[in-house]
């Protein structure tokens, strides 16, 4: 089942919500999640897994995602933005989400790593 969900993520890079002296670098993301079957889903819990470029690791776990526990008809999908903060000019995420189906099953879907960088680290 898990198969029949796309996850896409982006980043961007706040520099006004940042404070390189306060260890702070923060970055909104962007998650896609498209249902590519027919069965509609209800996304139930995330979690996270925010390391940054000290190896510090942060997990976040709950239910939904930004305040909702969004329902996707198959060929739907549902986009959300968010935001993390870590130590370091550069981390990564990762994670997954619960899923139910329309029998009150419940599958993994893992959300693909992805990169936090600020577009001036890259040299």
């Amino acid at each position: 089942m898990g198969g029949n969900i796309r996850i896409t993520a982006k980043s961007i890079f706040l520099p006004f919500k940042s404070d390189a002296a306060a260890k702070r670098f923060a970055f909104a993301y962007t998650i896609t999640i498209e249902n590519l079957g027919d069965e509609t889903v209800t996304l139930k819990t995330r979690r996270w897994l925010i390391t940054d470029a000290n190896n510090s690791l942060q997990e976040v776990q709950g239910e939904g995602v930004v305040g909702e526990t969004p329902t996707i008809n198959g060929g739907g999908s549902f986009t959300y933005t968010s935001a993390a903060v870590i130590a370091t000019e550069t981390g990564t995420m990762e994670g997954s989400y619960g899923m139910e189906n329309e029998t009150g099953e419940i599958f993994e879907v893992k959300i693909p790593m992805f990169i936090l960088i600020p577009p001036n680290a890259l040299h």
